[in-house]
């Protein structure tokens, strides 16, 4: 009976049986008609079943592509309701909604901000907890003195660490043209399909010995083992894309309840509760001892919503307009692009040398809460006009801050700078010089 509890299928069972009960409600239209905190339970839970799936889905497919392309397909569906909720935002920019247009660059910079400042820092802490705790995470180095531990980052990342170093010195110039606009959408677009058009022609690396779910399906046959995976990739994309909206809308109302300012929520609660599946995914990776995953998979996502998502918001706002415009936003809209521009530019300083320790993931964090704690302050405490200048204040003295500390951490580290180039440039040239992509044999 054990052995039979324990089976692979049976862990498969219960993540599905997690969605069940959102896939009734959403079919039968129900979900309008819950109380709020019961419709938070049951569609937050559904997220957790589709997190499993997708995350099962994506070491599989380790099997048949390469596992960076493998890690962007889980990125892209794990933050699809934050494309969702900020095409929504733009497409009412364009309707005739002048506020939507601030909304979802605060909803995206939010978003962006809670990747690095949360997942980025949350997740080498976990890993080096797990570590402690008897994890056999090979990529944890432990040394003396708890600041000083770190975890080591696949060499392999160093493509991603570039076109995200590169999209992060663009951004910074995206706010002196007063939007987003088609410039920006060729530019940030095109980096994202070249990284795409990279990863695809890469080798199939020798597969990680996996466990559970992940190795009872690599033992299948292909023609039931690629199946398996787009199956896995489409009930989970489904999932994430119809269950987060309504779990982060919930969660807005009940902070609602709680006087917490809609704004505020926008930019906050709404991209944490999006980005969940993200961060439970890359949790579940650490479980396993697989924390250079967990970190290939967060830098993927911050790619792709720092290209991707912002290159494309102009596209949906001139399809809701009937014609080209720009997504203009104000003062405040801008301050927040140069931070989180500078968040990221600050966050890939650390990672160059492929590693992140305690100390960096603590200062991450440190300064990513404080810098939203007191925003939150100035809300509640000054009124509405005077609140917003004290935050654009807030958010320029954060952006000088982040600034400076990457220049000094830049200026120490130029060689690793010159290894990142050099590892990305072998990576195309090897992607790229017909030796072609050696796919595993059944």
């Amino acid at each position: 009976m054990r052995s039979r509890l324990r089976h692979p299928l049976m862990a498969l069972f219960g993540g599905v049986m997690l969605t069940v009960p959102w896939v009734y409600i959403w079919a039968t239209g129900g979900a309008g008609a819950l109380p709020t905190l019961t419709r938070v339970a049951v569609s937050g839970v559904a997220v957790l079943g589709a997190s499993f799936l997708l995350a099962w889905g994506a070491e599989t497919a380790e099997k048949d592509v390469p596992r960076a392309f493998a890690i962007a397909v889980l990125a892209v569906l794990a933050v699809a309701p934050e494309y969702a909720v900020d095409a929504l935002y733009a497409w009412q920019a364009g309707a005739g909604d002048p506020a939507a247009g601030n909304l979802a660059v605060a909803n995206m910079t939010g978003a962006n901000r809670i990747l690095i400042g949360i997942g980025w820092s949350g997740i080498a802490l976990f890993s080096i907890y797990r570590a402690y705790g008897g994890s056999d995470d090979a990529n944890v180095v432990t040394k003396d003195g708890a600041l000083g531990d770190y975890v080591r980052l696949d060499r392999s990342i160093a493509l991603e660490i570039l076109f995200l170093f590169i999209a992060t010195l663009y951004a910074f110039f995206v706010p002196l043209g007063g939007g987003i606009g088609a410039v920006d959408t060729i530019v940030l677009v095109g980096l994202y399909v070249t990284y795409i058009a990279v990863i695809v022609r890469g080798d199939v690396e020798e597969v990680e010995e996996q466990v559970g779910v992940p190795a009872y399906l690599q033992e299948r046959v292909r023609n039931v083992r690629v199946p398996a995976v787009l199956l896995l990739f489409g009930y989970s994309g489904f999932l994430i894309f119809t269950a987060v909206e309504p779990f982060a809308h919930g969660l807005e109302e009940l902070g609602l309840q709680y006087g917490i300012p809609e704004f505020f929520m926008i930019q906050w609660i709404a991209p944490l509760a999006s980005e969940s599946p993200e961060l439970i995914v890359t949790a579940y990776l650490v479980n396993k001892a697989r924390s250079t995953a967990a970190f290939n998979a967060l830098i993927s996502s911050k790619l792709n919503q720092w290209t991707l998502l912002i290159g494309t918001l102009v596209v949906v706002y001139s399809i809701s307009l009937g014609s080209y415009g720009v997504l203009e936003f104000d003062p405040k809209q801008a301050a927040e692009i140069w931070l989180t521009a500078a968040q990221s530019f600050f966050a890939l300083a650390i990672l160059i040398n492929f590693r992140i320790s305690v100390r960096e993931a603590v200062v991450l964090l440190v300064l990513f809460l404080s810098q939203v704690v007191i925003e939150f302050v100035f809300i509640r405490t000054y009124p509405e006009a005077l609140a917003e200048q004290y935050s654009i204040y807030l958010l320029l003295a954060y952006t000088a801050v982040y600034v400076v500390a990457t220049l000094g951490l830049l200026t120490r580290r130029r060689q690793e700078l010159r290894e990142i180039v050099r590892i990305t440039g072998d990576t195309v040239r090897e992607a790229w010089g017909g030796t072609g992509s050696g796919h595993s044999a059944d």
